[in-house]
């Protein structure tokens, strides 16, 4: 079996790890509220991750990752996350969920419509609580019907995920921003 090796490095939310094997990566830890807790729980995850300096294509997932938690609109789909050993449900989940685009966002049901199982929500649910590589497989892209945020199983819990929405600059409801300005009235009699 080929070494399993880890990495810690910072970004706008705080200190990320991630893992992999060969040139795959098979796991990714957000921040917890230390850096030591982050790498204990990484290291707990994932007990036989030797640390190590990034190869060159894993410094690359790296440097894409920093700059989308900078909120830079990155696609992540250039990953090669090593998912073998997860069951075919989730694979099909996690296929759906890596396509959609920064800033924006599915739902539970409209994933399992996707899957033409509409009835399978609450599986889908729980195909993202065992997600092994949160944010490049960006389970923090779904939400409840509701436009809420639904749960969120990595550290910091749906807070964590309506940040990194934020920072994407994701809606999560119809409803105007704090920030959204109504056309003035020139501009609509133009319209």
């Amino acid at each position: 079996m080929t070494t399993q090796h880890f990495h810690m490095f910072d970004t706008a939310i705080g200190a990320c790890g991630i893992v992999w094997r060969g040139e795959r990566i098979i796991g990714f830890h957000l921040p917890e509220a230390t850096d030591k807790a982050s790498r204990a729980r990484l290291h707990r995850r994932f007990p036989e991750a030797v640390a190590t300096a990034p190869t060159a294509d894993v410094q690359r997932v790296i440097d894409a990752v920093v700059a989308l938690m900078r909120g830079e609109k990155i696609d992540l789909n250039f990953v090669d996350c090593d998912l073998d050993a997860t069951p075919a449900f989730n694979r099909r989940v996690y296929d759906i969920i890596r396509a959609v685009p920064p800033g924006e966002v599915l739902t539970y049901g409209e994933i399992a419509q996707r899957l033409n199982d509409p009835g399978a929500a609450r599986a889908v649910g729980r195909a993202l609580g065992e997600n092994p590589i949160p944010v490049i497989v960006p389970c923090h892209r779904v939400l409840a019907a509701s436009g809420k945020g639904g749960g969120f199983s990595a550290p910091g819990g749906v807070t964590t995920k309506l940040k990194l929405l934020s920072i994407e600059g994701a809606r999560t409801s119809d409803a105007p921003s704090l920030f959204d300005t109504p056309l003035p009235l020139a501009m609509k009699r133009r319209q």
